[in-house]
């Protein structure tokens, strides 16, 4: 998995910037790195971040070992002094990140690192694989679960996820998105989420008929039997024979899966042929390559869903499956001074923010409601009382003037100086976190097709610093 893959799962380039900064005499001067994105995915209101508990660890763990000094030493480039310093390499950085579960908005920093430039560039590359995959598959997840509208959705996808390590922790993604359980077992065992399933058509023909396949399970499984119905045909034998297998045996928790056919009408006729069984207590499971789209249109089509299993487009996002997370240096220390840094782009997007921020998120007093994002410096605060201005950093002259707000400070110390001081939530707390970060944002934001776009501005300060180096840098080139 990436928090024990050790220090080499990492970009060749992050090694040769280390060994550069540490030649050059620079490696312990310290610098301040933000981990952000720049677009939702699937267009959507928000993005769900996750993957910190998984960060943490990696840290905490950060080791070379003497097989790894070998294979840089036979690479002919690094010199002993060098290798030396990672030999004895400890993580002995600052940093601060939102929690996991938070929602999240295109270009404020999630995560922020400071510390020695050689290792706070190095851990780049770790930081982004497991912030930009989890927080992805979060945030697809929640689209799913938002379109089920209340039914349970249960991740299914390990067989298709991109390796080992994207089903373990793709799993653990989507249940802080909000799935009820996992088709993993390896992520109930790590990570105390529900494993869960229930038969495959090979079950059901490996015995001589549908039904003996069904009782045979009925039998082994009372607490928990869910019969896989559309082997041989849903509606003449699927259903019929799992009707007389719960009546003549009366398991706890029946319930039948359909994973292929026209998932909406085989719903509406089971449905309709187990009540008048008088199994109105049998839940029923629809399976089979679903996504929020299908998910809203065969529930508003009348489908009798109780829960969906979703895998394959859950599990790699396969709508849009990458996250876009960036790393970027933000400032360096000079005498004690934080002097700021800005990468400036002709695309108006790629143009970072300068300095050492935090982000606040407002809350209307009315409503409870999120209002909007600020990023500001380090030592800015924002009151409570009163009114407060916000610039958008796309123009000059666009600004917006709140009142009536609680203002909350997003992100929480993780590290001081390499020692971890942050207790990470149990799994069940997270995911209760994201969905009160959820409920919190406007229904409007909600929406899969054209959301507005939720404010995410710079404090007054911020604004007027970004503006100065971007008149110092056009002054440079003139």
């Amino acid at each position: 998995m990436e928090a024990k893959a050790g220090a080499l799962l990492t970009d060749f380039y992050e090694l040769t910037m280390a060994n550069g900064y540490f030649e050059s005499g620079l490696s312990e001067s310290i610098a301040y790195f933000d981990l952000f994105f720049r677009n939702i995915p699937d267009g959507g209101g928000f993005a769900i971040a996750a993957g910190l508990e998984q960060v943490i660890d990696y840290l905490k763990n950060l080791r070379f070992t003497a097989g790894d000094i070998a294979y840089l030493r036979g690479k002919g480039i690094f010199r002993e002094p060098f290798l030396e310093y990672l030999r004895d390499f400890s993580f002995a950085c600052d940093m601060w990140a939102v929690p996991e579960g938070t929602p999240i908005f295109p270009g404020e920093p999630v995560l922020t690192v400071r510390g020695p430039i050689a290792q706070a560039q190095f851990i780049e590359t770790m930081l982004l694989l497991t912030i930009n995959h989890q927080s992805l598959i979060a945030t697809k997840a929640n689209r799913i679960v938002r379109a089920a509208a209340g039914r349970r959705v249960m991740e299914f996808g390990t067989r298709r996820a991109h390796g080992a390590s994207a089903a373990v922790y793709g799993a653990r993604a989507a249940y802080i998105g909000g799935c009820v359980g996992t088709s993993c077992a390896m992520t109930e065992r790590d990570h105390g989420i529900a494993a869960m399933g229930t038969m495959a058509h090979s079950w059901v023909q490996t015995f001589p008929s549908e039904y003996e396949a069904f009782r045979r399970y009925a039998e082994m499984y009372p607490d928990s039997c869910v019969l896989l119905v559309d082997t041989y045909n849903v509606v003449k034998t699927g259903i019929p024979n799992a009707i007389r297998v719960f009546k003549e045996l009366r398991p706890r928790n029946m319930g039948i899966r359909i994973d292929s056919g026209d998932v909406t009408y085989l719903s509406k006729k089971a449905r309709a042929m187990l009540d008048g069984a008088g199994l109105s207590d049998c839940s029923i499971i629809i399976s089979n390559s679903l996504d929020e789209y299908i998910i809203r249109d065969v529930i508003l089509q009348g489908a009798q869903a109780d829960a969906f299993g979703v895998g394959e487009r859950l599990i790699t996002s396969k709508s849009d499956p990458v996250f876009g997370g960036v790393y970027k240096l933000a400032a360096m220390e000079h005498d004690g001074n934080i002097v700021p840094k800005m990468k400036i782009s002709e695309n108006v997007e790629k143009i970072t923010n300068p300095g050492f921020k935090k982000v606040y998120r407002l809350y209307s007093k009315k409503n409870g409601k999120a209002m909007a994002d600020v990023i500001a410096l380090e030592h800015e605060s924002i009151p409570d009382d009163g009114s407060f201005e916000i610039f958008d950093p796309a123009f000059t002259w666009k600004r917006k003037r709140l009142t009536d707000f609680r203002a909350k400070d997003l992100m929480a110390r993780i590290f001081d100086k390499g020692r971890c001081v942050y207790e990470s939530p149990d799994i069940d707390a997270i995911q209760a976190y994201c969905r009160e970060g959820v409920e919190s944002l406007w229904e409007e934001s909600l929406r899969f097709e054209n959301p507005p776009v939720y404010y995410v501005d710079l404090s007054a300060e911020l604004w007027a610093l970004r503006t100065r180096l971007i008149h110092e840098y056009q002054k440079d080139f003139e």
